[in-house]
């Protein structure tokens, strides 16, 4: 095959392979990558609300992994200053403002965990934070360790002298904004570009109020007599205005790619763009991925993911969990496996000449190789079936300490195993904790560590306590 034939197959991949709407006029887009890749920058933006990536996140990475491989750079924008609007999709209520601590931990979490799918050498990929272009000096509240900034300067006569500044002067904010920005720690760059609000009144004057109305959401919201926000409405222009900063500092902004979900959003970067004479970007939105219940979104609010940083055993296990009926989407969206094969897997789980169970396994093991390894892959497998077949308890299982005394639930919340005290109440009612030392189900909402334990949580969570 030729070279030039290779690169249109994995470009005819790119744009078939779990995606739900690709949106290119002129098909723009499509012959820059086809003519020029390494010249096209991509967007993919996150609110660093939660930091935990899923294999729902995983999919629109693996794309981004491809457009990589051809050459492409990808912008992975950390909207630290949106995240504390809070964006209204999928939220029937106003999201509550997320402080910035928090924001500046889970992006750090975010970059990490990329890096299991991604690139991050620096000809493919760069990261930015929003509050970039969007804080001002006014906005900086100084450290109040320090009450003044020394600036050195050279006099006409060659000498030199210090002038001294207050840090909570505007001057002192400005010069202490002016070296934090990322544009010039990170970007190296010799202007910062930054959001005034006169340029977002001007963008506000090229965007109507039933265009944002016309959101699905909104209009959920107004019909169910819910209150709705002007902030709000306003989250999807500053993420327009995202896409266009992102241009003018990396030179481009050919593509953003999202979730259906955000479609809305992703649109209307264009609609800013267009108004500020500015070349508009394409859009791609990707499937959406369905949690282990088979219903809704994979999310982690709804406890129905598996996180890329899961342990292989509960990767796998949970992987096991999953309808049948949702096999061949997860084979398509979350692995290599050639379309024309997951066709053919879609087909024969229908027609009933191909075992689910066995397909689901082969489906775990693949999974778990991409974010653990083939070794780590077979070692979950066989601990499944140990487990789970031949009803056998596994030799190696987390362990946490207790003091002796201690109440189970106590224990089990303090070490982040269970999220409250509710959901230890809920599994004790549905006889879900089993003390496999005794071979005894646990039903005392007091239970008290005396000794070693181990124990079984749910059909597929083993966890060993010591006892100091």
């Amino acid at each position: 095959m030729k070279k030039e034939d290779n690169i249109k197959e994995k470009i005819n991949e790119i744009f078939t392979r779990g995606i739900g709407e690709f949106i290119d006029p002129e098909g723009v887009f499509r012959k820059k990558l086809e003519t020029d890749p390494k010249s096209i920058v991509i967007k993919l933006g996150a609110d660093p609300n939660r930091p935990d990536i899923h294999l729902g996140h995983a999919v629109v990475l693996r794309k981004l992994r491809a457009f990589q491989d051809l050459g492409c750079k990808v912008i992975f924008l950390v909207g630290d200053y949106t995240a504390q609007i809070g964006d209204p999709t999928g939220k029937n209520k106003v999201r509550p403002d997320t402080e910035q601590a928090e924001i500046e931990k889970n992006a750090q979490t975010y970059i990490s965990q990329i890096e299991k799918i991604l690139r991050t050498d620096q000809e493919v990929f760069s990261w930015i934070r929003n509050s970039d272009w969007f804080y001002s000096p006014s906005d900086l509240i100084p450290d109040p360790k320090i009450k003044s900034i020394n600036i050195n300067t050279k006099n006409q006569d060659g000498s030199s002298s210090t002038i001294t500044i207050p840090a909570n002067s505007f001057a002192g904010k400005a010069l202490f904004f002016e070296n934090t920005r990322m544009q010039k720690t990170h970007l190296h760059l010799s202007q910062i570009a930054t959001v005034t609000l006169k340029g977002l009144l001007w963008t506000m004057k090229h965007i109507t109020h039933a265009q944002l109305i016309e959101r699905d959401m909104f209009q959920d919201r107004l019909n169910n007599k819910q209150e709705l926000y002007m902030h709000e409405m306003l989250y999807p222009i500053l993420q327009g205005i995202d896409s266009l900063m992102i241009k003018y500092i990396y030179g481009s902004c050919d593509l953003e790619v999202g979730g259906t979900d955000q479609h809305f959003n992703m649109l209307m970067g264009r609609t800013v763009m267009k108004a500020n004479n500015v070349s508009p970007q394409a859009v791609v939105s990707f499937k959406v991925l369905e949690g282990l219940d088979g219903k809704e979104k994979m999310s982690k609010s709804l406890d129905n993911y598996i996180g890329i940083t899961d342990e292989p055993n509960d990767m796998y296990g949970k992987v096991m969990s999953i309808p049948d009926s949702l096999i061949g989407n997860y084979f398509e969206m979350c692995t290599f496996t050639p379309m024309e094969e997951v066709e053919n897997l879609r087909k024969g789980i229908t027609k009933g000449s191909i075992n689910p169970k066995e397909t689901k396994m082969r489906l775990g093991r693949e999974i778990v190789a991409i974010y653990h390894g083939e070794k780590a892959a077979i070692g979950a497998e066989e601990n499944f079936v140990k487990v789970f077949q031949k009803k056998e308890i596994p030799e190696d299982m987390p362990e946490i300490k207790s003091t002796k005394g201690s109440t189970l639930s106590n224990v089990l919340v303090t070490n982040k195993i269970l999220k409250s005290k509710s959901e230890f109440s809920r599994l004790v009612e549905e006889k879900a904790l089993h003390d496999l030392d005794r071979g005894e189900t646990i039903g005392d909402l007091h239970f008290k560590i005396e000794k070693e334990i181990k124990l079984k949580i749910g059909k597929k969570r083993f966890l060993k306590i010591i006892v100091d």
